[in-house]
């Protein structure tokens, strides 16, 4: 079985964050390890306090995974401060195995969730690592790229680091469309799926990546790991549990329902 490292933040209503990453691991199959970096009061309706772990004790947490198990993959999450980003980012230059940062600073509702002087700091990672998956608000914060906007499509496209756009909802005739745009090499893939009208989005951000993350570790290729990410993310919307008094956790049991076309 192949093992998995995801290095993020805890969400205590099981959603988002560790808990998630966990949850779409085993759906593919694959051991979940984890690095906590913060601890966050949470549920739904909002996240009320976050406590940050010392640096020093994430990277005893990584260190022990290390010594223990044959990491094939990691998956990066919430980091919250430049401590922590520095000294991931310290860790992950030597390594030589897929690793997918999904630069967590701001919600899909455009709450900041990466403190300020953190920004800058994050950009210390993007050359290590095999595939960065912004939304479409952490697009424009790290990269100044706007749907639709050539100038910030050439930077995006000329970065030497794949990244992937999350999440835009796109119209034609009388369909919608959720979009995820691959960027790489001065090229684009485009994934597409029927846009689920549901308000059950918490931790899809999280899930997503970590699929693709768990999809890297068995091998696939990037283009196909996503793909398959994407097929995940639909149907575990399409049978979320709808709990919760905002918006809801998806179903990851019954996305990795799904799996049999890895």
């Amino acid at each position: 079985m192949k093992v998995v490292l995801s290095i993020a933040g805890s969400d205590s209503s099981g959603g988002a964050g560790i808990q998630a990453d966990l949850k779409t691991f085993e759906a593919f199959n694959v051991f979940g390890t984890t690095a906590i970096t913060v601890l966050t009061a949470q549920n739904t309706t909002g996240v009320e306090q976050i406590v940050p772990m010392d640096a020093s004790f994430v990277r005893k947490q990584i260190e022990m995974v290390f010594k223990d198990f044959d990491v094939a993959a990691i998956k990066i999450g919430m980091l919250f401060n430049k401590e922590i980003i520095e000294m991931v980012a310290n860790i992950i230059q030597d390594l030589d195995i897929p690793i997918v940062l999904d630069p967590v600073a701001i919600s899909k509702a455009g709450s900041p969730l990466l403190k300020d002087d953190a920004v800058k700091a994050m950009h210390t990672l993007f050359n290590n690592v095999t595939l960065i998956t912004p939304n479409h608000h952490e697009a424009y914060a790290f990269f100044g790229y706007k749907h639709g906007d050539k100038k910030s499509l050439e930077v995006i496209q000329s970065l030497t680091t794949p990244v992937l756009v999350k999440h835009y909802a796109v119209e034609l005739a009388e369909d919608r469309f959720s979009v995820d745009q691959l960027y790489f090499q001065h090229q684009k893939r485009v994934f597409q799926s029927a846009l689920i009208e549901t308000s059950n989005l918490h931790g899809t951000g999280c899930s997503y990546s970590s699929a693709i993350t768990a999809n890297l570790a068995l091998g696939h290729s990037l283009e196909k790991s996503v793909s398959i990410a994407k097929k995940f993310i639909t149907h575990a919307l399409i049978k979320a549990p709808n709990i919760g008094y905002g918006p809801g956790p998806i179903n990851h049991k019954v996305g990795g329902e799904y799996v049999e076309y890895a």
